[in-house]
């Protein structure tokens, strides 16, 4: 990390209803908790880049040198090329929370109506199976591969119905297990560099679970708490990126920042951007020195730049490369 710091003015806490367009809000709770100064890099400043407005943007990751994203009420995919400025977009039909690149080529999504390859040439949807088809009021939210290439994506209840959503994995042989359920409002998800620890956010929860993880079965194991971040963070964790160092940088919708914990929860950074729905961070550009941040449109009044993709250039942290899926 950077060590030269300054203060900057704490941020205010904003009300509890988001989405879009008359969408069910996508969160359970927030904290209300009052933030003090905090410190950032002098040169570390938010940059918009790409021309795409998106409703609600989220699930970034970077991938041959662009940045995949979605934008989950346009009901689409997004890859932005850094180098050209050109962006590509691909409809999908309905609302999509994560999207990951797959080893022998394409893309593979996770929306609405479950799993489905994404062919980038035609734009052809291929679908896998849908876990949750009785469920009218879930659809899959964020989600990522695993170093060895398996697809793990969560579910959110819409309707905020506590414990009715699940985490799930597709295995490189295209079959869908259920990992565990009791979950409201699934995020964020990454691997430590070893492949050994998984790092999982379920939003209502406002604190950070970790796992042991067994590359050979996929299974999880020893769950428990890493961290809470109730009361010390304004808005809720959503989306998550790991660096080199282990460090796990969260995204806090409603706050208007992203924050760089510890694995042991102590706060090592605090970026603010110029809006407040703050959704998902992604290493990206050259060495993955860059960090990259999808945001969405608040419902109830209007921000300039909400729903703009944006960029801290040289973050002073580098990101881990992307794992695909295997199958």
């Amino acid at each position: 990390m950077e060590n030269t710091r300054r203060n900057r003015p704490g941020l205010r806490v904003f009300g509890n209803k988001i989405g879009c367009k008359g969408r069910l809000s996508q969160l359970e709770s927030f904290s209300t908790v009052e933030p003090g100064a905090f410190t950032a890099p002098y040169d570390v400043i938010a940059e918009v880049v790409g021309k795409y407005r998106a409703q609600w943007g989220e699930g970034p990751l970077w991938w041959q040198g662009c940045l995949y994203y979605v934008d989950i009420e346009g009901c689409r995919v997004l890859a932005f090329d850094p180098h050209s400025g050109e962006e590509r977009l691909w409809e999908t039909g309905e609302r999509v929370g994560t999207v990951v690149p797959r080893r022998s080529g394409g893309l593979v999504m996770a929306g609405d109506s479950g799993f489905a390859f994404l062919d980038p040439g035609s734009g052809l949807l291929t679908p896998l199976g849908d876990p949750e088809a009785d469920k009218p009021g879930n659809r899959f939210n964020d989600g990522k591969c695993s170093p060895d290439g398996r697809f793990f994506a969560g579910s959110i209840s819409l309707a905020r119905k506590q414990g009715d959503a699940a985490f799930y994995r597709l295995d490189p042989d295209r079959q869908i297990r259920k990992v565990f359920g009791g979950v409201t409002n699934s995020n964020g998800v990454v691997w430590t560099g070893n492949g050994d620890t998984m790092f999982y956010i379920d939003t209502p929860r406002l604190a950070v679970l970790a796992f042991d993880y067994d590359v050979d079965t996929g299974q999880l194991h020893n769950r428990r708490e890493a961290f809470s971040t109730c009361e010390r963070v304004p808005g809720v964790p959503d989306g998550m990126a790991i660096d080199s160092d282990g460090h796990l940088w969260i995204a806090f919708c409603h706050g208007g920042c992203v924050v760089c914990f510890d694995q042991e929860g102590k706060e090592l950074e605090r970026l603010i951007l110029p809006c407040r729905e703050v959704t998902a961070p992604a290493f990206g550009g050259e060495g993955l020195g860059d960090l990259y941040l999808t945001t969405g449109q608040p419902h109830e009044e209007i921000e300039e730049e909400a729903g703009r993709l944006f960029v801290f250039p040289a973050v002073g942290a580098r990101g881990l490369p992307v794992s695909a899926f295997a199958g």
